[in-house]
């Protein structure tokens, strides 16, 4: 009755997209999302000795130590696990832990060269793991480390962030689950604001009785706060053996202000500039709602939607204008023109609301080009104020189905339409939606993008995000400094100002004879306004030494900070490979140099002698769950392995197929255990490590794949698969177009951009075998789509046109079962043997037998160079150039 129900539902509502809501909501995911919780300590039979946690606030940034030490108090040896569940814009910078006495210590590099590390260690059978999860607003750090009974281990994670402010303050939020009493537990949130503290509270969901033993003291420019409560205040209960705390502790403040020309910061040879006017008139609105009707928005997310709608109608004025477009597979507008925010319009809007049904399918495209065509036609008629500010506001719950679903063309429509001066603000309801795209057309309309978690108060969430875009109080703002006195300054020219936010430009000071730096902001609001501000270049520095609590290389770091997420949204909407890739150089440089676990960088763990290692590195976007994305993948493989591909196996032998001549050509490779070979190199590289027989077969040591690393530089996706492991590393911008469909003791199937298709197969062998070992097979499909640069063992047959082959004076063998010919190719006349490989696609046990003429002395002749040429320093390296 359910699948019956299912797949009318189904039918009606134009397939996937509601299979993606009935899996999610059969998981729990949608319900449960916002109450996920990790407990900061796990383990059974532990002792943990203290937990404690301390931040120092600093001009706005934040720098986070989360500290524990536990003890094995059990009798066997076990995995005792590390929690710390940390704001998604944070950037972690180090993560050390003390095991018995032995020190690993932390180090922030390039995600190939952490990989590639991590690896080599992992190979030895000395590594441990650190995964990335995530929730709400903040993603939790894992970690487990297997330690003897007895054993004492020390944790120590570092994460740094810049406070934004939002409807008029700061917030900083410290998420605390011991999960167990501990008997030194402290939480320590230090502030220091040079120009003042205007307001500062301490907020959070730990419950009355807790909340009362939070202590807070503030001066002029100073807050502390700590909570430190003992053994009996933790408890549940009197005689309660389980922890009480469970719940985020927040702290929210804000700083003094002394005019609207803004705050100028000078320190460490770097400058911030704070920018946030009050006592501003706001600016009048032109907003079109646009909103998914669609058959998956159908039940709590269309409800609250709805009611998010109510409040969010009433907060218009009468300066205001609006219309509201609803769309499925076909797009309404409620008024085909902008209407004022009177009372009447309001009211009969509410009323269209409240009578949506949600069914069918979802065709943005139209849809967003509907409501730019009527801010375009309210401006071309002179409906619009000339210093309004005209913005599309997008709710939806998933990817397009109806009309244009090609995302790509999606965004390049919308951007070619829209206007400077209107804005896009994506809102994205639910897990189905790819949240990716929304950011992305955004960012390119001078909008922001915002997750909106599908649960009992996603209205809440909707009217949240509108308060902080509801009062517009300036337009095309810019901050300038006079010439030679800085450099690298981040983006200082924005589109709008709302009211309660705050704009941060930093940069570099230049050496000067003068101790002053000025600032002159510009912008346009009911009339133009000029502001300038400066700062003494040392004073904050001499103030900062005398601070005990201060963060003092805030301004430093801030600016990194900033200058990589700008980077970062850049690299997002990056036009070329080229200009991508440039790009993506400049991020890792600056993370390595800042010591940021980005998604271009990981953080190493490593024991003094290197011999052990972790390994983190930061998550993907959870825009879509493993369940479709699994399943689509190994659909779309079976359906692929018809196609011709270019195989490789044990010893290791290729079979290459060459399509013109539709010959199959076979060569071995005879090189030593250890040696990482070059398969492909162009934007994807492709490469693989031998590993060797136990012993000698017939005076021969046989050798196979044991590691195969699949990278896909321009969106920084690697795949490293062993024998025994498989570690996947996403750090892309566009992840929903990377698939990877694992199919336990068999293969995994990677698909990127859906023109590139690899899969590595599993050989596994009698544990007890005397001769062989487990080992990897790897097909990259023939029809790839690659560079006309393309090179590599495999990848040069990839490239057009294909070489010339041509076969003569077939004749009978030494062997009577394998003829024997003369093949020219490439210039070169070579003896070859016409024999069988076996191709393990199909029966992986005993394999199939391929036909082809087999080229000796590991493919001499045939392949360009000689094979040495393609052995590689380490697993994600690119060919050289031959």
């Amino acid at each position: 009755f359910f699948l019956i129900t299912c797949f009318n539902w189904w039918k009606k509502n134009k397939g996937l997209k509601m299979i993606k809501l009935i899996i999610y909501h059969w998981a729990g995911f949608e319900s449960n999302h916002k109450t996920f919780s990790v407990q900061a300590i796990r383990g059974d039979d532990i002792t943990v000795k203290s937990y404690k946690v301390e931040s120092r606030i600093t001009s706005r940034f934040a720098h986070t130590t989360v500290r524990s030490s536990v003890v094995n108090s059990g009798s066997k040896a076990q995995s005792i696990g590390f929690n710390v569940q940390i704001p998604k814009r944070a950037f972690i910078t180090n993560f050390t832990m003390n095991v018995n006495g032995i020190t690993f210590m932390g180090s922030v590099k390039e995600k190939t060269v952490a990989r590639n590390l991590y690896a080599q260690a992992r190979a030895r059978g000395k590594a441990a793991g650190i995964v990335r999860a995530n929730s709400q607003d903040m993603e939790t750090f894992k970690t487990d480390v297997h330690v003897p009974p007895g054993s004492n281990i020390e944790f120590e994670l570092h994460y740094q962030e810049m406070m934004h402010r939002k409807l008029g303050v700061y917030e900083h939020s410290l998420y605390l689950q011991p999960g167990r009493l501990v008997p030194q537990f402290q939480v320590d949130v230090y502030i220091y604001e040079p120009k003042g503290i205007s307001t500062v509270r301490t907020t959070n969901t730990l419950g009355e009785e807790l909340t009362q033993l939070i202590k807070l003291t503030s001066s002029k420019d100073k807050a502390h706060i700590v909570f430190k409560p003992n053994l009996q205040q933790q408890r549940k209960c009197d005689n309660c053996t389980g922890s009480a705390i469970d719940g985020v502790f927040s702290v929210q403040y804000d700083v003094t202000r002394d005019s609207n020309a803004g705050e100028l910061q000078v320190s460490d040879g770097h400058f911030v500039q704070f920018f946030a006017p009050a006592n501003l008139s706001p600016l009048p609105k032109n907003i079109v709602f646009v909103i998914d009707v669609s058959g998956s928005m159908w039940g709590v997310k269309m409800k609250q939607t709805v009611e998010a709608m109510q409040a969010i109608l009433d907060d218009l004025t009468i300066d205001d204008h609006f219309s509201i477009i609803d769309f499925n597979h076909n797009v309404r507008c409620w008024s085909e023109e902008l209407v004022s925010g009177s009372s009447i319009q309001i009211a009969d809007a509410k009323k269209y609301i409240r009578n949506i049904k949600p069914n069918g399918g979802t065709n943005i495209n139209e849809a967003l080009m509907r409501a730019v065509q009527m801010l375009v036609r309210a401006s071309n008629q002179g409906l619009i104020d000339p210093r309004s500010v005209s913005m599309i506001i997008l709710v939806s719950d998933g990817d397009p189905t109806v009309g244009e679903i090609k995302l790509s063309t999606i965004q390049k429509n919308v951007k070619r339409v829209m206007r400077e001066e209107f804005s896009l603000f994506s809102l994205g309801i639910g897990f189905d939606v790819d949240y990716d795209f929304l950011e992305r057309i955004a960012m390119e309309n001078r909008g922001v993008a915002q997750r909106i978690y599908a649960n009992h108060d996603a209205a809440d969430q909707l009217r949240a995000f509108y308060s902080q875009v509801s009062s517009p109080l300036l337009r095309r703002i810019t901050v300038q400094f006079p010439e030679d006195t800085v450099s690298d300054v981040t983006q200082n020219r924005f589109d709008k100002y709302f009211d309660g936010s705050e704009l941060v430009v930093a940069g570099k000071v230049l050496p000067s004879d003068s101790n002053t730096l000025t600032s002159l902001t510009t912008a346009s609001a009911r009339l133009d306004i000029t502001l300038e501000t400066d700062a003494d270049t040392a004073e904050l520095d001499t103030e900062l030494a005398k601070q005990q609590h201060s963060f003092t290389g805030f301004a430093r770091q801030m600016w990194a900070y900033i200058t990589i997420k700008q980077l970062i949204s850049e690299r997002s909407l990056a036009p070329t490979a080229v200009k991508k890739r440039k790009i993506t150089q400049r991020i890792m440089a600056l993370a390595v140099e800042h010591q940021f676990v980005t998604p271009l960088t990981a953080l190493l763990v490593e024991s003094e002698d290197a011999t052990e290692r972790l390994l983190a590195d930061s998550p993907k976007d959870p825009k879509h769950t493993h369940t479709h994305t699994l399943l689509l993948t190994f659909i779309k493989w079976m359906c692929n392995q018809l196609r011709v591909s270019h195989p490789v196996d044990n010893d290791p032998h290729f079979i290459i197929h060459l399509r013109r001549s539709d010959t199959n050509v076979c060569f071995n490779i005879d090189s030593k255990p250890g040696h990482i070979l070059n398969l492909v190199s162009d934007s994807l590289v492709v490469n693989g490590q031998l590993i060797s027989s136990k012993k000698m077969k017939k005076n021969k040591l046989n050798t196979y794949f044991g590691v195969i690393s699949v990278y896909y530089q321009p969106d920084g996706v690697s795949v490293t698969v062993g024998t025994d492991s498989i570690a996947d590393f996403v750090s892309c911008s566009s992840c929903f177009s990377v698939r990877i469909s694992i199919v336990k003791n068999s293969h995994v199937s990677i698909v990127i951009n859906n023109n590139i298709q690899v899969m590595v197969l599993l050989h596994r062998v009698w544990k007890k075998n005397p001769v062989s070992v487990d080992f990897l097979g790897i097909y990259i499909a023939n029809d790839n789509q690659y560079s006309p640069l393309v090179h590599g063992l495999i990848g040069q047959f990839s490239r057009d046109p294909e070489p010339d082959v041509s076969v003569s004076d077939v004749h009978e063998g030494v062997d009577p079962l394998k003829r024997e010919a003369t093949m020219e190719v490439k210039g070169n006349r070579l003896h070859v043997t016409r024999g069988w490989q076996k191709d393990y696609r199909t029966d992986k046990t005993h394999g199939s037998n391929v036909d082809c003429w087999f080229i000796h002395n590991s493919g001499k002749g045939f392949i360009d160079g000689h094979y040495t040429d393609y052995i590689v320093p380490n697993l994600n390296s690119f060919l050289p150039t031959l």
